[in-house]
């Protein structure tokens, strides 16, 4: 029994290994715990061959020694050499130590991995878009904020008559004096003779947006009508006399301010804000909502107005809308009062397409015809900003189609003279007092216009003097149109 014991501290005749020191390569050779050989696979606890000499295994088990050969009968075969590249095992497997592979981890596990490496680029790539789209939105904010042209000199001259302007009667009202802008210099040179450069109010329209933004009243103001136009400084700095003269010599004497300051005198009416629009601008608009649709009961050639259309119904592009609103000799009788009509039907057919297409409510449709009409715009300093326009709009897309109303104001040939127009009284004076105090007012075609008053006039000449009590004050009701009204129907 003693013999088979084995010193821990290593055998006295090798004195180059002390104890716990084990020469290299020895452990391959020594054999387990008792009842083990050292060719068996694994130990009793289920650790692989070898396991048990890893680090921390005691020094007495690495010091014994296998037993002599006069014992065993035999010497023992050496234990065979580990698989140089083991399978690993499974994991959960009999005799596994549970270490895992790559490839045996949890599907759910891969999968938790993926989704979330995935959601971090959905995430990346949404910031990247939204700073793209943020960049991009200000760009465009800022081009189209940049487009418009700010009338300073109209706000400081008007500034200086203060004192002798209108009061403003219902302040959530809006009253805008839109002048179309007849100057043939520079791009708009193919439209006539370039007189200089000098500007002339081809089209005034005074557009009234009533408080509650339910309805809107354009007033046509004819450009030959004969009106006081007040003393107003020219653009060299000089005074002009007040005088009796023809509408239109307004804007070109003193530009915007005395346009408005005459208006103003005229109607009673505080103008808020105005814009000017060159023709170019007007191309421009038609063509961004790919034209408006009218009817023609005859042909047009007209060469004054580069203008060559059949009858019928038919779809007029930029340049051919403009021939259209501005020939007067070769349509109709040739006067200046059936091209105001006309005008006046055509922007009617314009907003409907703008609101029946959505274009106001889509801002990839709107943003074309923002950009034509910024290019062309000049306004005071209370439009002259992108927001400023948005919000214009914004209140005015909601007005249905029917309460967009066109009218020209109560009008007749001039005594003195056929070829200009005056006022009507008191029609005249009756509608600047209902837009005056944001009131309502009705428009009809003409024809129908002229039945109702032959049919008015026929009761009041049948009615007994002492009828009973008066009825209701009605809305007036003056010729014109609305832009619900089907040019093709007409």
């Amino acid at each position: 029994m003693d013999a088979d014991v084995t010193d821990s501290a290593g055998p006295p005749s090798d004195p180059d290994h002390p104890a716990g020191d084990k020469p290299q390569g020895r452990s391959q050779e020594e054999s387990g715990p008792e009842g083990v050989t050292p060719g068996d696979g694994a130990a009793e606890d289920g650790s692989p061959q070898g396991d048990a000499r890893r680090e921390g295994t005691s020094a007495a088990e690495d010091a014994q020694e296998p037993p002599e050969s006069g014992e065993s009968g035999a010497a023992p075969d050496p234990a065979p050499d580990p698989d140089p590249d083991p399978a690993p095992a499974k994991a959960g497997s009999e005799g596994s130590p549970g270490v895992q592979t790559w490839a045996d981890r949890p599907k759910d596990g891969i999968v938790a991995a993926r989704k979330s490496h995935w959601l971090r680029w959905t995430a990346l790539a949404a910031s990247f878009l939204v700073l793209v789209a943020a960049g991009a939105g200000w760009w465009l904010y800022k081009k189209l904020d940049g487009n418009i042209t700010t009338d300073t000199s109209a706000a400081a001259e008007l500034k200086a008559y203060e004192k002798e302007r209108p009061t403003p009667v219902v302040m959530d009202a809006q009253n805008i004096l839109l002048i179309g802008s007849d100057s043939r210099a520079g791009d708009n040179s193919e439209y006539g003779r370039d007189d200089g450069g000098s500007q002339r109010s081809d089209t005034t329209i005074l557009l009234h947006l009533a408080a509650d933004r339910k309805s809107a009243t354009a007033v046509s103001l004819p450009r030959d009508l004969m009106v006081e136009i007040p003393s107003c400084r020219t653009e060299d700095d000089k005074e002009t006399r007040e005088q009796f003269t023809q509408f239109n010599t307004a804007f070109e004497l003193g530009g915007t301010a005395c346009t408005i300051r005459t208006v103003e005198r005229m109607t009673g009416i505080r103008i808020d804000h105005h814009m000017v629009v060159d023709f170019n601008g007007f191309k421009d608009m038609v063509d961004a909502v790919d034209g408006v649709e009218i009817c023609l009961k005859e042909p047009i050639d007209d060469k004054d107005a580069h203008l060559e259309l059949p009858a019928g119904r038919q779809t007029l592009n930029g340049e051919e809308a403009l021939g259209y609103v501005r020939a007067r000799k070769t349509l109709g009788n040739g006067s200046d009062t059936e091209r105001m009509e006309r005008q006046q039907q055509f922007l009617g057919a314009l907003v409907n397409k703008m609101q029946s297409n959505g274009v106001l409510l889509n801002p990839t449709r709107l943003y074309p015809v923002l950009d034509a009409a910024t290019k062309s715009l000049t306004t005071d300093p209370g439009l002259d900003s992108l927001r400023d326009l948005y919000d214009l709009v914004r209140g005015m897309r909601n007005v249905p189609t029917e309460q967009v109303q066109f009218l020209t104001v109560p009008r007749q040939p001039y005594r003195n003279n056929a070829n200009r127009d005056e006022l009507v009284e008191p029609d005249a004076g009756d509608l600047f007092k209902q837009l005056r105090e944001d009131r309502p007012v009705a428009v009809v075609p003409a024809d129908e216009l002229k039945e109702a008053q032959q049919d008015q006039e026929g009761k009041q000449d049948g009615k007994p003097d002492d009828t009973g009590s008066e009825s209701p004050t009605p809305t007036p009701t003056y010729s014109g149109s609305s832009a619900a009204d089907d040019l093709c129907k007409q």
